[in-house]
């Protein structure tokens, strides 16, 4: 039997991100997936038009229907838009710690449109980042979330805050080389490095967290699922690369 894993966030029209990634992700990967949605956006490549809220309690009811459904190797969590359902999310999920949680922390769209509320940004950080096994900010997220510029403050802020694991990803930075590291207990640090294409590709923060998760279901260790989790996207950017 396939292992699941419950996928939580938006759904993009253009398929370019949020659940359609994820979805995609988790079958190229032999897993099951099991989406709870958070929010219906209308976007393009180039635009989030419109953004129409699932309430809290749909969110909440979704997540324990999913739950319900068998057993569960993993959680991904991407855009989460407001506070209330983060709220319901984490009230859910207190129940489940067994189960790793992996947080895409997404917070601004790759157009630059908000996708969750400050007061949504504070609930994470209270109620969803205690509960959470990885957490995964690029550069800009890592800021935003702990208002420091430097990698290992913010890895120390966010380890404070009760995840067991940050991974700060580093296709935001500078260099020949893309370097996401990952931060652990008493910030012990491993670094996964690929070189920096030239390649533009939607959705990549979706795809590393869900290919993460569907190798944490498949019973890989973090650090090992993080690693297989940066060549699964490096692969996808080199086949961007040959399309060209």
């Amino acid at each position: 039997m396939k292992p699941a894993v419950i996928i939580i966030g938006g759904t993009d029209s253009s398929g370019g991100a949020g659940i359609s990634r994820d979805m995609a992700t988790l079958t190229e990967l032999e897993c099951e997936a099991r989406p709870v949605v958070t929010a219906v956006t209308a976007q393009t490549d180039m635009a989030v038009h419109a953004v129409t809220a699932i309430s809290p309690d749909q969110v909440a009811q979704q997540l324990s229907a999913a739950l319900a459904s068998g057993p569960v190797g993993a959680i991904k969590t991407g855009m989460l838009h407001s506070a209330e359902s983060v709220v319901a999310i984490a009230d859910v999920l207190r129940d489940f710690s067994a189960i790793p949680l992996v947080i895409d922390p997404v917070l601004v769209s790759s157009s630059g449109t908000p996708l969750l509320s400050p007061d949504g940004i504070a609930a994470l950080k209270t109620h969803l980042l205690p509960l959470c096994t990885l957490v995964t900010p690029n550069l800009p997220e890592a800021q935003m979330l702990t208002g420091s510029k430097q990698p290992e403050q913010q890895a120390r802020a966010l380890l404070e805050l009760g995840t067991t694991g940050v991974l700060i990803k580093g296709g935001h930075g500078v260099g020949d080389a893309s370097i996401d590291r990952l931060f652990q207990a008493n910030l012990r640090t491993r670094e996964f490095a690929s070189p920096r294409l030239n390649a533009t590709l939607r959705g990549t923060g979706c795809m590393l967290a869900s290919a993460i998760a569907a190798n944490l279901a498949l019973g890989i260790d973090v650090g090992q699922a993080c690693s297989e989790g940066k060549q699964f996207i490096g692969k996808k950017l080199q086949r961007t690369l040959s399309q060209v």
